[in-house]
């Protein structure tokens, strides 16, 4: 498949399946750099690598990054590296790195007003009704077991929670039974938003072992009871689908991300499609009309 890319003249770079192009990316030591400058860093973070610092020896984007900058510039010491926003470790996606204490303070407000803008790619047990949807919920963290849930809105500790997507592309992958391809697009941010509210709505995400596990089972599961974590509909029951190989891998990346530079003014946009796992399934190339920056 030929991969969908092009480089727009105000830092739009979008990158196809398959296909980085070295013009418009490199990769050190593991580490997928898309673009790089004296107050920010851009990197692609894989599946299973945690966004900050691991306490323990797992490997980390915060690790790696430092690392990188220190071999450039040794006699420096240790450079400081800025976490903006996180991805969960299950999950692969964009991420901007600040490299300076000024470059962290400016990014950080963008995100707090929610300036800097990312959209997910997710693969969907089941396919909803509508194309184009938005969904509403009330979410409550449950910290020690480090999950959320769904729950009426009156709940003491919930909080609303909105997401709306789009469907890219529906097939059926035996004997699971049919797939989505979905663009999703947060209005809020909370804990495991995207994975509670599709899983809550009857549309699990492939590979998800904490909030699809009922479908391991071939949903022949009793009813689950008022505030689980998971609310399978009885529409995506009769699916039939099942819960692929316990091994995987998450199907949700942050392909999108588009914020302003915190010393240039100019606006950044950075695309990149997901090569990994079930991804791989899906013919996609996402054309998005992009209007030229001023």
């Amino acid at each position: 498949m030929q991969a969908c890319f092009c480089l727009h003249k105000r830092f739009l770079i979008r990158f196809g399946i398959g296909r980085t192009p070295e013009a418009l990316g490199k990769v050190i030591n593991m580490l997928k750099i898309l673009y790089e400058d004296e107050q920010i860093l851009v990197v692609w973070k894989p599946a299973g690598t945690e966004s900050q610092e691991s306490r323990g020896f797992g490997r980390d984007m915060v690790s790696e990054i430092r690392k990188h900058i220190h071999s450039q510039f040794p006699e420096k010491g240790i450079p400081y590296v800025g976490v903006i926003h996180r991805l969960d470790k299950p999950v692969s996606g964009l991420l901007v790195y600040a490299k300076t204490q000024k470059a962290a303070a400016a990014l950080s407000k963008q995100t707090v007003e929610r300036r800097m803008k990312k959209k997910y790619l997710a693969v969907l047990c089941g396919k909803p009704v509508d194309n184009v949807d938005n969904f509403v919920d009330y979410l409550l963290k449950r910290g020690r077991e480090n999950r959320s849930c769904i729950v009426d809105k009156g709940i003491t500790g919930a909080k609303r929670a909105e997401l709306s997507f789009r469907i890219l592309e529906s097939q059926v992958l035996e004997p699971y039974g049919e797939l989505s391809l979905a663009e999703i697009t947060l209005q809020t941010g909370r804990h495991h938003q995207i994975r509670v509210q599709m899983a809550g709505h009857g549309l699990p995400l492939w590979g998800d072992q904490k909030y699809n596990t009922a479908s391991s089972y071939g949903w022949n599961l009793p009813a689950t009871s008022a505030g689980d974590s998971v609310h399978l509909s009885a529409a995506s029951a009769e699916n039939g689908i099942h819960l692929p190989a316990s091994n995987a891998g998450l199907a949700l990346s942050a392909w999108h991300l588009a914020f302003t530079h915190p010393v240039t003014g100019k606006q950044m946009v950075f695309e990149k499609l997901p090569e990994e796992g079930i991804f791989q399934r899906f013919g996609y190339c996402i054309n998005i009309e992009v209007q030229a920056f001023q």
